[in-house]
């Protein structure tokens, strides 16, 4: 239950963000001695609304990533973590495996890098040759290929619907329609000032206050200014980028049986525009990565003066674009040209064609940036006086959300 308008309701964590991060880290926290009432503050009327949600449904299995960075760490844990949520809760998913493929001798030097970095990591990755290749994904076309046999598909919407309705079960709060405006450290309790929609529906909002030793915020999107909100200084900026997604008509689903991936240029954390059988059927196409006009710019017509003048004045943004505007004006080709977004795909597959593709959903990611331009690769969780921010949690966060909230929870159980 939530309180009235203009009472304190207290608890003793308050988590900002009902995504998948959130909602992990508030399931970790239960365990912990000493933490009894947990509050989860959701700013949207569901679980899951952004990124939890508008992802690619991909069980990352980590074969990208820096070895003994916190994502490599966190990507292997989440992973075993999730598939087991998944197979006790009834929520789809499937182990089926995925592609890399090599489309031009240049590219295979990327290749076997991605390779040794799986070995490295302890991530079960063959290379393969054409044939092999073509066994696996036979519209796919590559020179060489990486089979990656522990990747999966899953519904992270299900995984977070079915760990809100855990933590509800167990008597803690789940308050959606909660926007966070204020944070105020007040001796040995954080404040939290909330609005949301009245009881009575309609325009009308009201004002909570939510009081709490301890804070984590698992805000996504805006997790950067949730931290200065705080008074807390990250060190970077979320630049929002929106990915388009495609989808495969139901007769050209042939053209991917699983998941078909581009090798990825090193100097983006992007992936590229891929291939990925969903757990309803479905195969999406996509996503590409262009500045997103609002931090919530699904499509072109939604946009924001703040987050546009936020993104740039910061003078990592700036450096971003003068280093990368080559880069960032081929992604937008692909946004505003489907034409130029089918020769991307037909790259990895080329049957397809323009008429086997129909537009499908957009994503937003929160792409932290440093001051430098550097995109921040690693998940960062900073730590203050009874706060907990996680201030950059990029792909795999998805994957890695159990892994991150147990994390989470080890740090707070160490103060208690």
């Amino acid at each position: 239950m939530t309180s009235k308008r203009g009472d304190a309701s207290s608890s003793d964590v308050i988590i900002v963000g009902g995504g998948l991060v959130g909602l992990a880290t508030a399931r970790a926290l239960q365990s912990v001695r000493g933490i009894g009432q947990i509050t989860v503050l959701e700013k949207e009327p569901i679980v899951g609304a952004h990124q939890s949600g508008r992802n690619s449904g991909v069980l990352h299995s980590g074969v990208y990533y820096r070895p003994g960075s916190l994502k490599a760490e966190l990507c292997r844990e989440g992973r075993s973590e999730m598939v087991a949520y998944a197979a006790e809760h009834g929520i789809p998913f499937e182990i089926c495996g995925k592609v890399i493929v090599a489309t031009s001798t240049d590219e295979c030097e990327r290749l076997h890098a991605i390779a040794d970095r799986a070995r490295e990591n302890g991530v079960r990755a063959e290379l393969v040759g054409p044939r092999r290749l073509r066994d696996l994904e036979p519209a796919a076309d590559g020179v060489e290929g990486l089979h990656v046999p522990d990747a999966g598909i899953i519904d992270f919407p299900a995984i977070c619907r079915a760990l809100a309705e855990e933590l509800a079960g167990a008597g803690h709060q789940v308050v959606t329609g909660a926007r966070v405006t204020a944070i105020d450290r007040r001796g040995s309790e954080t404040v939290v000032v909330a609005e949301g929609a009245s009881a009575a529906g309609g325009t009308a909002h009201e004002t909570r206050t939510y009081r709490a030793p301890l804070l984590v915020s698992c805000a996504g999107l805006y997790a950067d200014r949730l931290a200065r909100l705080a008074g807390l200084d990250p060190g970077m900026q979320v630049v929002p980028f929106r990915g388009v997604y495609y989808e495969l008509t139901p007769n050209a689903r042939r053209y991917c049986r699983n998941l078909i991936y581009p090798v990825p240029d090193p100097a983006y954390p992007f992936l590229g525009v891929h291939f990925t059988r969903m757990t309803d059927g479905r195969v999406e196409v996509g996503p590409n990565a262009v500045l997103a006009t609002a931090r919530e710019g699904y499509d072109l017509g939604t946009w924001s003066a703040r987050d546009l003048v936020e993104v740039v004045r910061w003078p990592g943004f700036r450096a971003l674009s003068r280093r990368h505007w080559r880069k960032g004006a081929y992604e937008t080709g692909l946004t505003l040209s489907k034409r130029r977004y089918v020769q991307a795909v037909r790259k990895l597959v080329p049957d397809i064609d323009r008429q086997d593709l129909v537009p499908c959903r957009s994503g937003i990611r929160a792409q932290a940036l440093d001051t430098d331009g550097n995109m921040v690769d690693d998940f960062v969780i900073l730590e203050t006086d009874g706060q907990i921010h996680v201030c950059n949690a990029p792909s795999p966060a998805a994957t890695a959300s159990l892994a991150i909230g147990l994390h989470i929870a080890n740090r707070v159980a160490s103060h208690v």
